[in-house]
């Protein structure tokens, strides 16, 4: 795991040194492995999430496509 610093100054505001933060821990994906790793699923849990998840990406496409392609 890496470590997240970031310099700053007087000059420099504060509610830009936290959303500099923030978008360093979601580019580093920080946030999404903490909540990966905040609670215990089995692994056939996971598999059905994903597959259902899969469906729905698919679904959804679908549904795009044919808009689409009626006009």
């Amino acid at each position: 795991m890496s470590t997240i610093s970031i310099t700053i100054d007087e000059r420099f505001p504060a509610e830009k040194a936290i959303k500099k933060f923030k978008r360093l821990c979601d580019a580093y994906g920080i946030v999404k492995e903490y909540r990966a790793r905040s609670e215990y699923k089995k692994p056939s849990i996971k598999k059905a999430e994903k597959l259902e998840n899969a469906d729905k990406r698919r679904r959804k496409n679908d549904v795009r496509g044919r808009v689409r392609s009626k006009y």
